[in-house]
């Protein structure tokens, strides 16, 4: 599934693909909407894209009058511009425009969702001046659950998927599986920096070595989580532990109960 640096060269490159473009018709080709087709099509109809930005695991396109298309890739969605007619398989929804280009969501398992006019969450972005150290001091003093879990709530912080977890509890030193409430003041702090300081860097490097991406996951360059690594840069074996999702961790990292 892409994650969060993942969406956020995304919306760069497609801003700079799409942004002015006036749109000719929408075609949805899924069930999943909060809408009826028509009148999705019916209210972007003739609007001119105004931006394309993330919002927590979702791409929005923002339009002209101030409607606002979601769109949440799940674990396989991907996109694809196309000129003229789409003929990439599993499509989800299309947007053409007035210039014979357009962009599609596609998705073989059909799990990609497209919403218009999503609602807003209340949960802060990672990437937020909001979510600082008193934020998470705040939320993981009050808490008892285990401190990736917490990091993987969209409901107390948006963004931050499995992978990226990962790595930042391995910056921060904090193993994935201490107790929120048992984390030292000193240590929060750390995490709260190694939230923003992983993320910003992954999409740097992210455009830097796939500077027109817009689907897919680059994860090559990533420490800890990344099943190509046996050892940290630190030396440290890098250890599995299965579930729901995996957890990519060392003994480097202090572990709080």
């Amino acid at each position: 599934m892409p994650e969060l640096p993942d969406l956020q060269a995304f919306s760069h490159n497609l801003n700079k693909k799409l942004k002015g473009k006036t749109v000719k018709q929408v075609t949805a080709h899924t069930g999943k909407l909060n809408v009826s087709a028509d009148e999705l099509n019916h209210t972007l109809q003739h609007q001119k894209v105004e931006e394309i930005y993330r919002d927590g695991k979702e791409l929005h396109i923002r339009f002209a009058k101030g409607d606002v298309l979601g769109l949440h890739l799940m674990l396989h969605g991907k996109l694809f511009l196309f000129e003229g007619e789409n003929t990439n398989k599993y499509p989800i929804i299309d947007i053409q425009f007035t210039d014979d280009s357009g962009l599609t969501l596609t998705d073989f398992q059909k799990a990609a969702t497209p919403t218009l006019n999503p609602e807003k969450k209340d949960a802060p972005d990672a990437l937020a001046g909001e979510a600082d150290a008193a934020f998470y001091k705040k939320i993981l003093g009050s808490k008892k659950s285990v401190v990736k879990n917490i990091l993987l709530d969209q409901k107390i912080i948006k963004g931050i998927g499995n992978a990226y977890a990962d790595e930042i509890l391995w910056h921060a030193g904090i193993s994935p599986f201490s107790i929120s409430n048992k984390i030292p003041a000193d240590k929060v702090k750390a995490l709260a920096k190694a939230v923003k300081d992983v993320l910003t860097d992954a999409e740097k490097q992210i455009l830097k070595s796939n500077p027109d991406i817009i689907n897919g996951e680059v994860r090559d360059f990533m420490l800890i989580h990344n099943a190509k690594k046996t050892h940290s840069p630190d030396g440290a074996e890098i250890k599995i532990k299965d579930g729901t999702r995996k957890t990519y961790y060392t003994d480097e990292q202090e572990l709080y109960t």
